[in-house]
């Protein structure tokens, strides 16, 4: 996402989310906790533009999204997101469809690495958020449902059909998409769908460790790895091949490249810039 802005202002406050950022690293929790933190219209777009605000400022390195209570999110709300597209009309319902899509954008091409914090059920909606994110860090209690078609929607919906058969392949893609059976902690772990198991209740603070981590390192390294994941996931080894190398020849031009060996004729840990 480009750093350039308008005229626009950096939003003082989000009405739908708890956005906290401290050292580098942000901390997004849906907070409806009372509701299994299910998503409404606003909190869609909340996410979306705070990830766009987010992305320009690039005071931030790292990003947590975490859901209060007794889960991480259990998708669209019922009465206030199913509820009200049965009365719209088709225009209507492209624009909120393609609202949606563009939050899971935001999360895969942020400049970032996203953390998803797992525990309790992550659903519909909830389970492709947590699918777009970088890295998902569940406790014991996690459990992933992909329910759309249990509302008698496709099963590819926000990029899911897109996204999940290259995290876990087309076999299990297919099962978990057309079935919406849920998927519990150990199950997801073995097809590769969590990228790190916790101690049930230490998903949160795994995170948070995970995500300074990342906020202490070379920044437009981590960067620039996440936008090549992305956007070779379609392309022809050829020209994967060529667009590693014109990456690589941009990022040794850079600070954090001399400041590595720099570091390492010194003997000392590196201090990394993000330039």
């Amino acid at each position: 996402m480009s750093p350039f802005t308008g005229s626009a202002v950096r939003t003082p406050g989000w009405e739908h989310l708890r956005v906290e950022v401290a050292d580098g690293v942000a901390t997004v929790t849906l907070a409806r906790p009372e509701k299994l933190n299910a998503l409404t219209f606003g909190a869609y777009a909340d996410l979306r533009d705070l990830l766009a605000e987010l992305s320009r400022e690039r005071s931030v390195r790292a990003l947590v999204l975490a859901g209060e209570g007794r889960g991480f999110c259990s998708g669209g709300d019922v009465d206030e997101i199913i509820g009200a597209t049965l009365s719209m009309d088709t225009a209507q319902l492209l624009d909120f469809n393609r609202m949606t899509g563009q939050v899971v954008r935001a999360v895969r091409e942020c400049p970032f690495p996203v953390i998803a914090s797992l525990h309790g059920v992550a659903a519909g909606a909830g389970a492709v958020l947590a699918l777009a994110a970088d890295f998902r860090v569940a406790d014991p209690t996690a459990r992933f449902a992909f329910l759309f078609t249990r509302v008698g929607l496709s099963g590819g919906d926000m990029g899911a059909a897109y996204l999940l058969p290259r995290v876990v392949g087309l076999g299990h893609a297919t099962r978990l998409l057309m079935l919406g059976d849920p998927v519990r902690a150990l199950e997801a772990e073995r097809i590769g769908l969590i990228s790190e198991l916790t101690e049930e209740g230490r998903a949160d603070e795994t995170s948070q460790r995970l995500a300074h981590r990342l906020a202490r390192g070379p920044a437009l390294a981590y960067a620039q790895t996440k936008a090549l994941l992305t956007s070779e996931l379609d392309m022809p080894l050829a020209a994967s091949i060529e667009l590693d190398a014109s990456t690589q020849a941009l990022l040794m031009t850079g600070e954090d490249y001399a400041e590595f060996h720099a570091a390492f004729t010194e003997k000392r840990p590196p201090k990394w810039s993000g330039r």
